[in-house]
């Protein structure tokens, strides 16, 4: 046997289950219709929810920066690697969310990764909703603190936990809109438990920046609970349409990640090209609430057309997941799709559980009626034709 034999025929057997991965290439910047691999096609499976990674206002005040402050950071943030533009894209971040102060790490994944071992160690406690991202379950796992699980949005299970760890220290955390689901965490739950049992509370609001929330703000919005959360994190690459996440909260904590976080210690800054896009993307959610209005217009629209179809779909979040269930049949409906020029992703094992394998609908704030409708008749047609096979 070779030394690659082992991975040969792990490869080998992820294809024989239908949950092999290839990349998608895609030949044009993102929006709603988009080259991929030399085709056009309708994309219904991007998180640029407002369309923004295409967005002239964002990509001409990213031009300026550039020529101001070159490409690349240089280094680390606390070496050489901060530049005033770092420092604006924070106090923007922290204008956005309500708070003291903002921190910016160049991945979500590693904001949920630094953020989560940083504040917690061994002897205390970490509980986590089942669904939560695999970057919030990375992060747990670089804890030295002890990790229970909880079931889906349940407040009774939650609390249930906690009481069996009665007087310990950690952390409750949890997705703001859950990335796979598109439904929201019982904010009003969670939060009155952190602060009955002491417990710090943390929110990954990836999903949920520029999506819900009557200007966009996300989930406390939502709730109408500003300020209530005691660790808000989320990302700049979804809405915002730029890259990296970013963890907002009181000038204490950002002062303690700064000093402890090691995915920001140790990480080359992100270039100022990058900050500049996420500050004008931010702006621009901020002056232009009715860009999010239309996202939020979209969604009850694609919603009420799926239903129309006899597809049994709802979300109240831009992410609008289709079940299918067995993973060779989703895969198949994408491929139909594709032969229709639209885009969908289907999403397997172990992104979610095995056997509810879907079609993961996501919508942009520019997506035209006509455009949804055909996506509806699109999706209810090769359903059918994969029924039939």
């Amino acid at each position: 046997m070779s030394k690659w034999s082992r991975m040969e025929k792990e490869l080998e057997l992820l294809k024989e289950k239908n949950l092999f991965r290839n990349m998608t290439i895609f030949d044009s910047a993102q929006s709603t219709q988009v080259m991929v691999e030399g085709e056009q096609r309708y994309l219904f499976s991007s998180n640029s929810y407002l369309d923004m990674c295409n967005d002239s206002k964002v990509k001409e005040y990213a031009a300026g920066v550039m020529d101001e402050y070159g490409i690349g950071s240089g280094g680390s943030r606390l070496t050489t690697g901060t530049s005033r533009i770092h420092i604006q894209l924070e106090a923007v971040i922290a204008a956005l969310k309500k708070r003291e102060a903002a921190l910016v790490f160049n991945t979500g994944y590693m904001a949920n990764a630094g953020i989560i071992s940083a504040l917690t160690r061994k002897g205390d406690v970490i509980y986590s909703d089942e669904l939560n991202h695999a970057s919030i379950i990375d992060g747990c796992r670089l804890s030295k603190a002890d990790l229970v699980i909880y079931r889906h949005n349940d407040m009774k299970d939650l609390e249930k936990k906690i009481r069996a760890n009665p007087g310990r220290c950690g952390l409750i955390v949890s997705d703001g809109v859950f990335s796979m689901d598109g439904d929201i965490v019982n904010l009003p739950g969670l939060v009155e438990l952190a602060n009955r049992y002491e417990l710090l509370s943390m929110i990954d609001e990836a999903h949920a920046t520029g999506v819900i929330g009557a200007t966009g703000r996300g989930t406390e919005e939502y709730y109408s609970m500003e300020g209530s959360v005691d660790v808000l994190m989320g990302t700049l690459s979804k809405s915002i349409g730029s890259e990296g996440g970013f963890v907002c909260g009181s000038h204490t904590l950002i002062q303690y990640l700064i000093n402890k976080a090691r995915s920001f210690l140790f990480s080359t800054a992100l270039s100022p090209v990058s900050m500049a896009a996420s500050i004008q993307g931010i702006r621009q959610i901020m002056e232009c609430p009715q860009r999010v209005r239309k996202l939020q217009d979209n969604i009850r629209y694609c919603c009420e057309a799926l239903k129309k179809r006899g597809i049994n779909a709802f979300s109240e979040t831009a992410i609008i997941p289709v079940i299918i269930g067995d993973e060779g049949r989703a895969m198949e409906i994408m491929e139909l799709l594709k032969q229709r020029s639209y885009y969908i992703s289907a999403i397997r094992y172990p992104t979610v559980a095995k056997g509810s394998a879907r079609l993961r609908i996501t919508l942009m704030s520019s997506h035209t009626p006509k455009e949804i409708d055909g996506l509806a008749d699109a999706l209810a047609a090769c359903m059918m034709n994969a029924n039939e096979r």
